[in-house]
């Protein structure tokens, strides 16, 4: 069973400024802003939606493949691919280029400066979806360069495999008319909730007429769970409290491997929004969008204790 995700793979550098940013910037001055901050704790981490989703996949048993454009510097994310058995075949070194890199300053108030370089990501569309000769069964189009995602929607549609479309942060280069392109082409299409709101205002369509447009619309609403619109219903589906609330960053990632691994086994809506909402709970409760491990089985038991049956 397998699914190819198409997206980006990013470092997350997260530097840690001791102070506040408002003791050294100037209101009045902003105009000729010139500051320097001292971050002597930082961090790398490995990030992007396709690296992000596909691991977490990897971690419920199945058999991902990822699709994407990296630089020259990928090879210590390479290497925590194959340390984890992750197929690299369709991840794609460009030349002359870095792998896409944010650099998140936060301080004392959880206040963050983020500058996002996007490297290879805008080479992604020199890879083809027709370019994968393996057995897909699902595919999902998340945020990666704008021509990458126009492109793969089209060639999943043509090659007749049905894939979810997650614009994510990648939302805001899309007016109201390429929106609806995507969502005519996709089977599903899965947002949070400020992103469905973000639809609706480009669209000009309300959830109920996006969602007769797809075989599934998915909301998720952070802790207030997730609703899931399909044939005419709305399958609301429960947050799961997590032990600690470290690090939100990759929830949304977390839970989209949940939705496929459902999709790929055929189970209903109600059991696909469980396992993803029990993803992106367990997520949450570590820092970091690839620090959580847990085998299978563990999994299935932490299910049946927070929704009290099996799958």
């Amino acid at each position: 069973m397998s699914a190819l995700i198409a997206g980006s793979f990013a470092f997350d550098n997260i530097l840690v400024f001791h102070d506040k940013f408002k003791n050294h910037i100037l209101p009045d001055k902003v105009h000729i802003l010139n500051v320097a901050f001292l971050v002597p704790t930082m961090r790398r981490e490995f990030g992007g939606t396709a690296g992000n989703i596909a691991f977490n996949l990897k971690l419920l048993g199945a058999d991902p493949i990822a699709m994407g454009a990296v630089g020259t510097d990928f090879a210590p994310y390479a290497e925590w691919m194959d340390k984890h058995g992750i197929s690299r075949k369709y991840v794609k070194e460009i030349p002359e280029h870095f792998t896409a890199q944010a650099f998140i300053t936060t301080d004392e108030d959880d206040n963050q400066i983020t500058a996002f370089h996007p490297g290879a990501m805008g080479e992604a569309h020199r890879q083809k979806i027709a370019d994968c000769t393996e057995k897909v069964e699902w595919g999902i189009v998340s945020p990666d360069g704008k021509d990458a995602m126009i492109q793969h929607s089209q060639q999943f549609k043509e090659a007749g495999i049905p894939f979810i479309f997650d614009p994510g942060q990648g939302l805001p280069m899309f007016n109201g008319d390429e929106l609806l392109d995507f969502v005519d082409k996709a089977t599903y299409m899965a947002v949070n909730d400020y992103e469905s709101r973000m639809v609706q205002d480009r669209t000009g369509l309300s959830m109920d007429d996006l969602a007769k447009r797809l075989d599934a619309l998915i909301v998720t609403r952070g802790g207030e769970g997730s609703d899931i619109y399909t044939k005419g219903e709305v399958i609301h589906v429960d947050a799961v409290p997590p032990e600690d609330v470290l690090d939100p960053t990759g929830c949304g990632d977390a839970y989209r491997a949940g939705i496929l691994y459902g999709l790929l086994n055929d189970l209903d809506w109600k059991t696909t929004g469980q396992i993803a909402s029990l993803m992106g709970s367990l997520k949450v409760a570590r820092s970091g969008t690839q620090n959580h491990h847990f085998t299978l089985e563990q999994f299935k038991g932490w299910y049946k204790k927070a929704f009290g049956s099996s799958f």
